[in-house]
């Protein structure tokens, strides 16, 4: 076999893996066959259609639309907004198992974004996991002169889900521009952060930014975050961060409880749009749910820069009760 055939092999090997996890979503979802009954008809294990199912979520594949509101969510959404002054909330009901939440909330998210952007819509992104689930539910919707712009530097490691990847995908889901902070999250100095800063293609990105209809973020708490996990090189930086009142990030601005900026050096080194900035962007829309990231959701709630929050049940009910 050639090096052309070996390609051509492995493309229908991948065709193959799709269309069987087609075929077996249809079987589950619209002729309700349980996942038994799909492994008898297909001649599979029971857990190979487990697995298939779980794959089509995870690449795309499967997108999930819920068209009926629920009315304890739907009561949620209306406390949140007029609790913290939001111009929208979209609230999902939450799993049994907090590692769904992100999956959950991204559904929500998705939907809602669809329904949001218009031609000539410019998108600006922060990143992280959170807005991947989101970009994996968002259907393809081609936008006439739409751009997709980073509000943030981007990570060495953590490739599949930096701001660089994540700006790509969603541009390629609706057929926009793309702009992008072509620099580290973190600077060496706060020299260093200014000098990158002032380059003229830096420069472009973040008044594009600036100037977005609508941002989409999440935040980051302060044990398990991308930012903390793989952005501070420093061993006791996160401690620090804590002992300063840090509750967690956005776009790697650390906040505290209120959502004020800790004072703390790396908060100084940060490059990405500013957070006065993000508070003149048209509409902010915050992803954010689980016990986890409760204190720094509502530390963003608290400072004022959120116009639309999406999070799941349980966590509204814990943001109400302030």
């Amino acid at each position: 076999m050639d090096m052309h055939d070996g390609q051509a092999a492995a493309r229908g090997d991948a065709d193959t893996e799709t269309d069987l996890q087609a075929r077996v979503a249809w079987f589950y979802y619209v002729s309700n066959l349980t996942q038994q009954e799909i492994a008898d008809r297909l001649g599979l294990t029971r857990a190979r259609v487990n697995r298939l199912l779980a794959a089509g979520h995870q690449s795309g594949l499967l997108q999930i639309t819920i068209n009926s509101a629920i009315s304890s969510c739907v009561e949620l959404e209306r406390g949140l907004v007029a609790h913290y002054g939001l111009e929208d909330a979209v609230v999902v009901p939450t799993p049994d198992t907090e590692a769904l939440v992100r999956d959950a909330i991204g559904v929500g998210a998705g939907t809602w974004l669809a329904k949001a952007l218009r031609d000539g819509d410019t998108i600006a992104m922060g990143w992280g996991r959170t807005l991947r689930s989101v970009i994996r539910s968002f259907p393809k919707k081609r936008l006439s002169s739409a751009a997709v712009v980073s509000l943030q530097g981007g990570l060495s490691h953590c490739s599949s889900i930096n701001t660089f990847e994540l700006v790509w995908q969603l541009a390629e889901k609706i057929g926009a521009d793309r702009y992008f902070f072509a620099a580290p999250i973190y600077a060496s100095s706060e020299g260093a952060r200014d000098t990158i800063l002032e380059q003229d293609a830096i420069r472009e990105t973040y008044e594009k930014a600036v100037a977005a209809d609508l941002a989409l973020v999440t935040v980051g708490d302060m044990d398990e975050s991308l930012v903390v996990s793989y952005g501070l090189a420093e061993p006791g930086q996160a401690d620090a961060l804590k002992a300063a009142g840090a509750v967690g990030d956005m776009l790697g601005h650390f906040l505290d409880a209120g959502g004020a900026l800790v004072d703390h050096p790396m908060n100084r080194r940060t490059v990405a749009i500013s957070l006065s900035d993000l508070r003149r962007i048209r509409r902010l829309v915050l992803v954010s749910g689980g016990v986890r990231k409760l204190a720094i959701t509502r530390a963003a709630l608290r400072g004022g820069y959120v116009k639309v929050l999406v999070t799941d049940e349980d966590s509204a009910g814990r943001l109400l009760a302030d």
